[in-house]
């Protein structure tokens, strides 16, 4: 099994599990709570608007703005790395049908390796730093990564099926 096979199988399980574990703890430890509030906030904002309270009615909708964006990139990450470790022990399986060579195979299974861990990562720290460049940053490179990865796994694809036409 070649090493490149070896990184994406195996990475992919450890990322699955990874993504079912922070999932399950998300949703007994965090998702209710977060609910609850987002819920109450909700319900303050249309209480202060009975009352023509309009800013407290705007604090209150700024609160469930931001308590929604939390919950929102929290579910996507765990759902991301689920989904990134599916294609990554997808790939893994037929990557060494790739009409690359092994050092480029190797490197696109490092870059969607790291790409699949970062990019949900970086997400989920935007949850603490609203609007931080690092997160920003940090989730663009590992987007961009799988996209690279992706890209050139696709060529690899396209020229075996190329060579076994001719």
């Amino acid at each position: 099994m070649s090493a490149a096979r070896k990184l994406l199988i195996f990475g992919g399980l450890l990322l699955a599990a990874f993504g079912m574990l922070y999932g399950l703890h998300y949703a007994l430890f965090v998702e209710h709570q977060t609910l609850d509030r987002m819920n109450g906030s909700l319900v303050t904002a249309f209480v202060d608007a009975a009352e023509r309270n309009l800013p407290a009615a705007q604090q209150a909708i700024d609160e469930y703005a931001g308590r929604k964006y939390d919950y929102v990139r929290q579910v996507d990450a765990h759902s991301h790395w689920i989904g990134l470790a599916m294609v990554m022990i997808i790939v893994g399986v037929l990557i060494d049908r790739m009409a690359l060579s092994e050092r480029l195979r190797l490197s696109v299974a490092v870059a969607f390796t790291l790409g699949s861990f970062f990019f949900p990562a970086a997400v989920i720290l935007q949850t603490f730093a609203h609007g931080s460049s690092l997160a920003l940053v940090l989730a663009a490179a590992g987007s961009a990564l799988i996209i690279a990865a992706m890209s050139a796994a696709v060529v690899g694809f396209a020229r075996q099926g190329i060579k076994e036409r001719t």
